[in-house]
């Protein structure tokens, strides 16, 4: 199966899409979801993780969760990676993600709270205080 290419008007509208989303939801975010999109990610299905996950939100009316987007980790073997960081809770990065594995994790920790420990590549934060 080709992989889906990513142009620059499709970026253009992920980051017009994230600056809406971000100064809406100012203030009453309740989590935050990183799509890493680096060359190894979008290579290896971000964009398809990144179009379910906004479908996913639209469908689920979703008001309360911000969706950024960063480059790659340096984990380039474990692409496509996500975190999802809940307020008041350690960020949770999932790795080999695919649509049907972030439909999941969208429904069962994002909106129910319970972590897909079978995707989780790691717990916590990477930067030490």
């Amino acid at each position: 199966m080709p992989v889906a290419k990513l142009t620059i008007d499709d970026l253009k509208k992920i980051k017009a899409k994230v600056h809406k989303e971000m100064s809406l939801r100012d203030g009453d975010r309740r989590v935050k979801i990183t799509v890493h999109m680096g060359t190894c990610g979008i290579a290896s299905g971000a964009k398809e993780v990144m179009d379910t996950l906004l479908q996913e939100i639209e469908t689920a009316g979703a008001n309360d969760v911000v969706v950024t987007t960063s480059g790659c980790m340096g984990l380039c073997s474990r692409e496509p990676l996500v975190t999802v960081e809940v307020i008041n809770k350690e960020p949770i990065k999932y790795e080999y993600m695919n649509p049907n594995k972030m439909r999941q994790v969208f429904k069962k920790h994002v909106l129910e709270g319970e972590i897909q420990t079978p995707f989780v590549l790691a717990k916590g934060s990477e930067i030490t205080k």
